[in-house]
């Protein structure tokens, strides 16, 4: 099951409700606004003299339109490509002189950049930071090296991976208008016609202190902080953003199906129905708790469900994966992903989960199941709390899909709610046929290595 990050955030919180009984203080955060829509929020932890500072953009691959799929990552690229003040790869080098490590990731629903460095560095990648947010500035020959490194990126990701194809075929099929549909790096045709100033462009509309949240986790003090950022971001000019289309994703009216054929050593079967996720503003609506902790019922843990019934009791699949993100900015799929055993069929293995989820829909789990998995759960995710860059980007990922970094404790309080009925329930209402997609890979030979001899 992949953990996702507000998932490990209700398992933190939960440990924490024992530890601050324990006489440990919680973890002080203090949020800020700055005058031109630049958001602060500082949480501090002084278990470390270090600090993760992180600058998220709430603009990512669903806000990009039909022939320029990719530019968000394309841009995060770029984002290394130069000021007036830092040249070209620059920027990490400095980070590195000063002892930190650094990166970016381009998401569905926005872009983050980050750093981590000893606290008393914290100035110098802030001062980096906050002048490509305003002067980037890259040439014409920079670009058309670097839309290279994404294009074989896609083809070593994506068009080399049979599972990966699979996926980007099933978000293609599920997904008829929302933006979802499209793949974070974009359309390789879309690549292979963009230009520089799409770059430029994408950059100018969305890259801006009023579209950026800043993080900064670790060993500070919150006024010191402010006052660093308020120097170097404070005189940034806020500017107005692009108009966000809702790009409202039609009812679904029946089964749909795609097959993809790749070169692959065995047949993989991915289910997926849509399913709500958490609404800002909505934070009492019981159903997509319930289906964070059907996850875990079915695949959390290495006797759950799925896993006992296909892998260990019929060895119909290899393995099983159950994937659901409660938290996002766009629609969301409750997703079963398998890979076949040897001589085994996607139409037994489809047999199979389908058995499962009607036992669950007709006998329910028990109390004792689910508090069993919470605890599970907790065990195998507390010792991320000791991680000061995962704060960082368990604030920052909340607040980009529309939530505040105070609701996280909330949340904690309503899953703990959540009682075996209620997952049954959704089990029932939610994996129906009617809003299920089914993606089958069709494996192919692979083509033998090409002799080297004679060359």
């Amino acid at each position: 099951m992949r953990s996702n990050l507000l998932r490990i955030s209700f398992v933190l919180l939960f440990f924490a409700q024992f530890s601050w009984a324990a006489g440990t203080e919680p973890a002080d955060t203090t949020e800020y606004q700055l005058n031109n829509g630049l958001k602060l929020i500082v949480r501090e932890d002084h278990r470390a003299p270090t600090v993760a500072h992180m600058v998220w953009y709430r603009a990512g691959s669903m806000d990009e339109i039909n022939g320029r799929t990719g530019v968000a990552h394309v841009l995060e690229h770029m984002m290394f490509k130069g000021t007036d003040k830092v040249k070209a790869g620059e920027f990490s080098r400095l980070v590195a002189a000063v002892g930190g490590r650094e990166n970016a990731f381009t998401n569905r629903d926005y872009t983050a950049y980050f750093q981590q460095v000893e606290k008393s560095k914290l100035d110098d990648v802030m001062k980096l930071e906050a002048d490509r947010m305003s002067n980037l500035n890259f040439d014409d020959a920079e670009f058309l090296k670097e839309i290279q490194v994404v294009m074989e990126e896609r083809r070593l990701r994506t068009e080399d991976n049979p599972s990966s194809l699979l996926n980007e075929s099933l978000m293609a099929t599920a997904y008829m208008s929302s933006p979802y549909r499209h793949p974070v790096v974009g359309w390789m045709n879309d690549l292979q016609n963009m230009k520089a100033s799409d770059a430029r462009d994408w950059y100018k509309g969305w890259y801006a202190p009023n579209n950026a949240t800043v993080v900064v986790a670790g060993d500070v003090d919150p006024k010191q902080v402010l006052a660093a950022v308020e120097k170097y971001y404070g005189p940034i000019s806020t500017h107005e953003l692009p108009v966000r289309k809702p790009q409202i994703e039609p009812p679904q009216k029946g089964i749909k199906q795609v097959q993809v054929k790749a070169p692959a050593d065995n047949a993989q079967l991915t289910m997926a129905w849509k399913v709500p996720r958490l609404e800002p503003g909505k934070l009492d609506e019981v159903d997509p708790y319930a289906l964070e902790l059907l996850t875990a019922v079915l695949d959390g843990y290495d006797n759950a469900r799925l896993n006992r019934t296909l892998v260990k009791q019929e060895k119909v699949v290899n393995d099983v994966g159950v994937d659901y993100d409660m938290v996002s900015r766009g629609p969301e799929l409750f997703v079963i992903s398998t890979t076949m055993a040897k001589g085994k069929t996607v139409e037994q293995a489809q047999k199979s989960i389908r058995n499962a989820l009607e036992d669950l829909k007709k006998d329910g789990i028990l109390e004792s199941e689910l508090k069993r998995i919470k605890v599970r759960i907790l065990s195998e995710q507390i010792y991320k709390r000791d991680s000061i860059f995962g704060q960082a980007m368990e604030i920052g990922s909340t607040e980009m899909a529309g939530f505040s970094w105070k609701d996280i404790d909330y949340m904690l309080e309503k899953m703990q709610t959540i009682t075996p009925a209620q997952v049954q329930a959704v089990a029932k209402k939610y994996l129906v046929d009617e809003g299920l997609t089914i993606a089958v890979l069709d494996p192919q030979a692979r083509k033998a290595a090409a002799s080297k001899e004679g060359k």
